[in-house]
């Protein structure tokens, strides 16, 4: 009863508690976004496949936002998933599996090898190639959902620790990713837009400072923020992480988390991500008509980067820097998990999928490249997907016989 009471054991469940809803969510999320994007590729190689296509590019909006509906997807609605990485990545921090040192070196240096490794084969393939080139960092991301849906799929039998460390290297993953957009794949803006995206940004860390709690007041400001960003020439789901990095945490300790705004708008955005926002952009970005892809396309430097990338690049670097940091003693092993778990953890990473996709957006300029990195991705993700769920299910076999 006195452990019950004890203010760091409710702590402690209470955020055992949320990462349990978070993974529930995530694992649904997955399953909904295999469908979709079964569904895409089914409608671009179907006689609607023509309609598809012109359906994305409906221009749609008032003459002083008028975007295609895939800009509408991929900038608006995918700030608002940028957002809902920021509020991660800040509750994380602030009272999650990175709040501390000892808690976050091994997911950190995990991640840092699991996007450093995907890069470099990328680089290697395509060396002498400026436009394949342009999308190296294309297989350096985690796709979360999919990710834990896997790790979901071996069952209780896989150490509970090995979600909280899968949680932590995907949510670094994702920080990785947004540092690589903002500084490789955002051009120079219009100086006043941008100059009226700080003023916005000021505003919010003002709010924050006066202790303003508000969330529709965020939304709102941040809406503004994204307006600017957008007409800055900047890319605008940018503004989705900024605004989040703003938004209050309570009183930053994590004994009030629960109620803060963070909080709050993070339980109120995931099932909007996970069910509306995530699909669409699958629905409108994996559909690729099969009739428009050639061997020369598979085999070609931007397919091949992507595949070595995702299966090869993500297993080499999540396993040779865990096992370095292990040596070294910067970090420990998840409780109970073994060298095959921190294997197949490393394998479930390679699928990237939504983010990666995204990626590829921002990278290529053709339909062609584009398509090449799309298959790419989808073959790298299966292989990674595949090969992970059947070590990680071996590995907890062959733990339950021990």
């Amino acid at each position: 009863m006195a452990l019950f009471h004890d203010p760091l054991a409710r702590r402690l469940g209470d955020l055992q508690d949320a990462l349990l809803e978070f993974i529930r969510l995530e694992v649904a999320s997955a399953v909904v976004l295999l469908v979709v994007t079964a569904l895409a590729l089914i409608v671009a190689n179907s006689p609607w496949g023509g309609a598809y296509e012109a359906a994305l590019a409906v221009k749609v909006g008032p003459s002083w936002i008028r975007l295609t509906a895939l800009h509408w997807i991929n900038d608006s609605l995918m700030a608002v998933f940028f957002m809902l990485v920021g509020l991660e990545i800040k509750r994380e921090v602030i009272a999650g599996a990175l709040s501390s040192l000892q808690l976050a070196a091994l997911p950190l240096v995990a991640a840092l090898g699991g996007v450093l490794a995907p890069a470099a084969i990328y680089v290697a393939i395509s060396a002498g190639n400026a436009e394949a080139l342009a999308g190296w960092a294309t297989p350096v991301a985690t796709d979360i959902a999919f990710a834990l849906g896997i790790l979901a799929l071996v069952g209780p039998r896989a150490p509970s620790s090995l979600k909280v460390f899968l949680t932590a290297l995907a949510v670094l993953d994702d920080l990785l990713v947004v540092l690589i957009i903002v500084l490789f794949y955002t051009g120079e803006g219009s100086t006043l837009y941008l100059l009226f995206a700080g003023i916005g940004l000021a505003v919010l860390i003002g709010m924050n400072r006066l202790g303003v709690s508000l969330v529709s007041l965020y939304l709102l400001i941040g809406a503004f923020v994204w307006f600017c960003v957008l007409r800055s020439g900047v890319h605008p789901t940018l503004a989705g992480v900024l605004v989040a990095f703003t938004v209050p945490t309570g009183g930053g300790d994590g004994h009030d988390a629960a109620a803060s705004p963070l909080h709050r708008l993070e339980h109120a955005l995931h099932p909007w991500v996970a069910w509306l926002v995530v699909p669409v952009f699958a629905l409108a970005n994996a559909g690729v008509s099969f009739s428009e892809i050639s061997w020369a396309m598979v085999s070609g430097p931007i397919c091949i980067g992507i595949v070595a990338g995702l299966f090869l690049g993500k297993q080499l670097g999540i396993l040779s820097s865990a096992w370095l940091a292990a040596r070294l003693g910067i970090a420990r092993a998840p409780e109970g998990a073994t060298f095959r778990h921190i294997h197949g953890v490393a394998a479930v990473c390679g699928v990237g999928f939504t983010m990666c996709l995204y990626i590829a957006s921002l990278a290529f300029d053709t339909e062609a490249q584009e398509n090449a990195a799309k298959i790419g991705v989808l073959l790298g993700s299966l292989l990674s997907g595949l090969v992970g769920y059947l070590v990680l299910r071996g590995a907890s076999r062959r733990g339950d016989e021990h």
